[in-house]
């Protein structure tokens, strides 16, 4: 802890003055990396994100998910709103684009479509379908609205990225351990927590028909990667 809180005094000043500049985005990524690599985190990639406007979909066991693929390739994220509403998380979030998303306003659908449209023209972006994190043993049902984003959408490129622990059981953080408690319980282990973010081939013409298309392919995909079980049908 006191070796993130020192990075992140030493970058605050230089990201305060390049985003004057117009470069808010240069220094998050890194950010992220380094903060990933202090909280233990050993990365190794398999694959690599394609180029051009990019979504990004993956399965989610840690809030080190965020920290690893931002580090990795510079991806801004979908979160839940809830977490804006937190000072300094919502603050640091929103250094690097984050998409903040109420899921439980089902009317507010479409314009959160939109939204995620006008963000994918700016920068790669990564939504976990899920909505939530998963115990590592298993994948959840994929939520698919968000990706309507995609459907229709010229030049957009739909990617699955799937997160591999070595010990994901042991890492994952799911509703029964409050997020504070899970947060010591990592940094003070001992040993590396070794990911493998394997980039998936992209979707294909046929997958990216619909919303719940793109969601069921990027859903296999991430299952036989991972060797893992798929949940209930695509709502």
């Amino acid at each position: 802890m006191a070796a993130i809180l020192a990075l992140f005094v030493a970058i605050i000043l230089p990201h305060l003055l390049l985003s004057l500049f117009g470069l808010r985005r240069a220094i998050p990524p890194h950010f992220l990396g380094a903060v990933g690599w202090l909280a233990g985190l050993r990365v190794t990639i398999v694959g690599r994100a394609a180029s051009g406007q990019l979504l990004l979909i993956g399965n989610h066991t840690s809030w080190l998910d965020i920290l690893a693929l931002g580090g990795a390739c510079r991806a801004a994220f979908v979160a839940k709103g809830t977490l804006a509403n937190n000072r300094l998380l919502g603050w640091l979030c929103a250094q690097n684009d984050t998409l903040f998303i109420a899921r439980e306003r089902r009317g507010a659908v479409s314009q959160q479509v939109g939204q995620l449209r006008a963000a994918l023209a700016k920068r790669r972006m990564c939504v976990f379908p899920e909505g939530t994190t998963a115990d590592g043993t298993r994948l959840l049902p994929f939520k698919s609205a968000l990706l309507s984003a995609a459907e229709g959408a010229q030049g957009v490129t739909v990617q699955p990225v799937a997160f591999e622990y070595q010990d994901a059981p042991a890492v994952a953080w799911t509703d029964a351990e409050p997020g504070a408690d899970n947060i010591r319980r990592l940094l003070a282990r001992r040993e590396p927590i070794r990911l493998t973010i394997h980039f998936l081939p992209p979707l294909d013409a046929a997958a990216l028909a619909t919303r719940k298309t793109m969601a069921e392919a990027a859903q296999g995909r991430i299952a036989a990667a991972l060797a893992l079980p798929i949940g209930a049908p695509i709502p």
